[in-house]
């Protein structure tokens, strides 16, 4: 899209369905929940750019701003146990997607509770109870033992082994987008996650609230597939001096259109920085998930199996 006007490309819009937002520059939205945990900055020389924990360090999401899964969580009985189970989110997936699992996580979590450490459901349905209820689609299986559902306008889905269980490996993925590297929107969990965690994770997957992007963030293979709403200006502009907010935004803005034109390893260096001293706005709270779907759900329900 570099043949856009210059100021189309920095231009904000409303984005629908969410899931084909991408991730836009900034994590926070993903991080909102728990700003209120122990932070932590590892050395530069560390992979991982930013890590709160929970109070007693049982609980750890990461971020890995170069990485392909830039967040990633972990959770263990106690802060020095080994992990029980694992979440990946990568590079594409919306954080204000991602602040569905986050949020469901801080809930969770209490001294000495272990709600975040609960088995999974032997009923594979408990994890995408909520696009069950919404009407996605059940596919015919790739392969014996794996489930897969397809959202209505067929570019977002879940992907379920349920040969997994007791595994390290992933269990469920919701995805969404075209495939490949800069269009594809991936969470992964393993086996042990609970059901409960991917079903917020889904719940906010298929919210139909919109998400903000500029108009750069959204990829060309993507744009056809998705509605774009101009955020509209103000009505009436302000007169006088700037506000010291009105002043953070410009910086931001004038950081970002830098970063945009220079190499690539000045890009990420850039937007660390500008993680650290521009926190993104806290989630709204998601809706309740659609009116179930009694029907659709007692099948799935009963053609699930109970892993072994």
């Amino acid at each position: 899209m570099s043949d856009q006007p210059e100021g189309e490309r920095w231009r904000e819009y409303r984005v629908t369905p969410r899931y084909l937002a991408g991730s836009g520059i900034f994590g926070d939205p993903a991080f909102a929940p728990v700003s209120h945990w122990p932070r932590h900055d590892p050395d530069d020389d560390n992979l991982c750019q930013l890590l709160h924990t929970s109070p007693d360090g049982r609980i750890r999401i990461g971020w890995f701003g170069d990485d392909y899964d830039p967040v990633k969580v972990t959770a263990a009985e106690d802060a020095v146990g080994p992990v029980r189970w694992t979440a990946l989110f990568n590079q594409n997936f919306p954080p204000e997607i991602t602040a569905g699992f986050t949020s469901a996580l801080a809930r969770d979590w209490e001294p000495d509770g272990e709600h975040f450490l609960a088995r999974p459901s032997i009923y594979w349905a408990d994890s995408v109870e909520p696009l069950l209820d919404a009407g996605w689609e059940r596919l015919r299986a790739s392969e014996p033992g794996t489930v897969e559902l397809r959202a209505p306008d067929g570019q977002a889905g879940a992907w379920i082994d349920t040969r997994s269980y007791g595994r390290e490996d992933e269990t469920v993925m919701l995805w969404a987008g075209p495939k490949g590297y800069l269009t594809r929107a991936e969470a992964t969990f393993s086996s042990d996650t609970p059901s409960h965690l991917i079903a917020a994770t889904a719940a906010a997957l298929n919210d139909p609230t919109h998400v903000v992007r500029e108009r750069h963030m959204i990829h060309r293979d993507i744009e056809q597939l998705v509605h774009l709403e101009p955020v509209t200006a103000r009505a009436q502009p302000r007169t006088g001096a700037p506000t010291p907010l009105d002043a953070k935004h410009a910086a931001v803005s004038a950081a970002l259109h830098r970063a945009a034109h220079s190499d690539p390893g000045a890009r990420r260096a850039q937007a660390a920085r500008i993680r650290t001293t521009h926190p993104g706005p806290r989630p709204s709270a998601t809706p309740a998930a659609p009116a179930a779907r009694a029907d659709a759900f007692a099948t799935a329900r009963t053609a699930s199996r109970p892993r072994r």
